[in-house]
């Protein structure tokens, strides 16, 4: 019997607004509102207000904290600095993905660990193991909430709210505990659209006011509420990876392209030999992106397939990207047709389509 799909803390005001629902990774979520299109739009040339309270919130404090975080994480989270963020990914002893994470530093040893939605019950479990006679572990998930604030006006409708002096001076990956609208919370200079932006970590019970006053206070700008439609287009466009298409525990941070989240040097973490190894070999196949020549549309689970119609890797993820006019995808194939320019056939029922490799991010914003 499969156990019954949780509410966000905005699921009211999402029903309110005549957001279409679906089931998203064990929850109800909004997929959208006024339309994929409109909405992705919103976000690329002016703003918009996602609610990801679905993810998860790990906390880890007290001494040993960000030893317990350092030693389950590719990236080097010790040499983080308290009031920044950075992106890592958690790996197996086999050096594949557990998760791809968010990891904010608060205090010496006050850690905050932001995973996926669909992946929370295996990382609370696995830090909560390594947490254990170390530090103080707490999964604060189910209380709290996470609104992302995104798009090229999405500051000036943060200042609108008069946030605290802290907050407003916040660069790229950074943190801090202040005020906006009145109301306590977390914000960090964070996001998953490739724009510029805000996220904000309140309780549940405080979520649909903080909401409502974005939503006010962006109307001056033309923010709009954002589904889990157009936050995949957005991020598809930006080249971020999605945990369950471009990378799993069947796929290492060295073939997706996330070699940089990856340091090797003078640390030891879960999965550190492994992928030592994995790297003095040289993968055998990459994540790249790619553009749709033929008339199709590349989409996760398609394979890429030779000449004779034979599999020989498969996209991963694939949508029209509304501010590109294109067809574009993510999709492992063998080195050998990695190069920028390789052409690759990819099976659209049945028909084997033409696409080229192209270099990622597909989109970049300025500035």
């Amino acid at each position: 019997m499969n156990d019954p799909l949780k509410r966000t803390p905005l699921f009211e005001t999402h029903r309110a607004s005549g957001a279409r629902i679906v089931p998203f990774a064990g929850w109800e979520m909004p997929v959208q509102y006024s339309g994929v299109v409109d909405e992705h739009r919103a976000v690329r040339e002016r703003a918009g207000l996602f609610d990801v309270s679905h993810m998860g919130e790990l906390w880890l404090r007290g001494p040993g904290a960000l030893g317990v975080v350092d030693g389950l994480v590719t990236n080097d989270v010790a040499a983080l600095p308290v009031g920044k963020a950075l992106y890592t990914c958690a790996c197996n002893e086999r050096g594949t993905i557990l998760d791809d994470l968010i990891i904010y530093r608060f205090g010496a040893e006050e850690v905050l660990v932001v995973c996926n939605a669909g992946n929370l019950e295996k990382m609370s479990a696995h830090f909560a193991r390594a947490a254990a006679g170390k530090c103080q572990f707490d999964d604060e998930s189910a209380g709290t909430a996470l609104l992302a604030l995104q798009g090229p006006r999405a500051l000036e409708v943060l200042r609108a709210l008069e946030p605290s002096a802290n907050i407003l001076a916040l660069g790229r990956f950074q943190l801090a505990r202040g005020q906006v609208a009145g109301l306590d919370v977390l914000v960090a200079r964070t996001g998953y659209t490739g724009e510029d932006g805000v996220e904000l970590f309140v309780p549940n019970a405080v979520a649909p006011e903080l909401w409502s006053k974005i939503i006010a206070a962006g109307q001056t700008v033309g923010l709009l509420p954002i589904g889990l439609g157009a936050r995949d287009t957005l991020r598809l466009e930006a080249a971020l990876r999605l945990y369950g298409n471009d990378i799993d525990e069947t796929t290492d941070p060295l073939e997706a392209g996330l070699g940089w989240v990856v340091k090797l040097e003078g640390r030891q973490f879960l999965g550190r030999d492994a992928l030592a190894e994995r790297k003095r070999r040289g993968p055998s196949r990459k994540l790249v992106g790619i553009e749709m020549i033929g008339r199709g549309i590349a989409r996760h689970g398609y394979p890429i397939v030779a000449a004779d119609g034979s599999p020989i890797g498969t996209v991963t993820s694939g949508s029209p990207c509304p501010s590109l006019g294109k067809n574009l995808g993510l999709a492992y194939v063998p080195i050998a047709l990695a190069e920028l320019g390789s052409s690759v056939l990819v099976e659209i029922r049945g028909k084997q389509i033409e696409a080229k490799v192209v270099s990622i991010p597909f989109y970049k914003r300025e500035g």
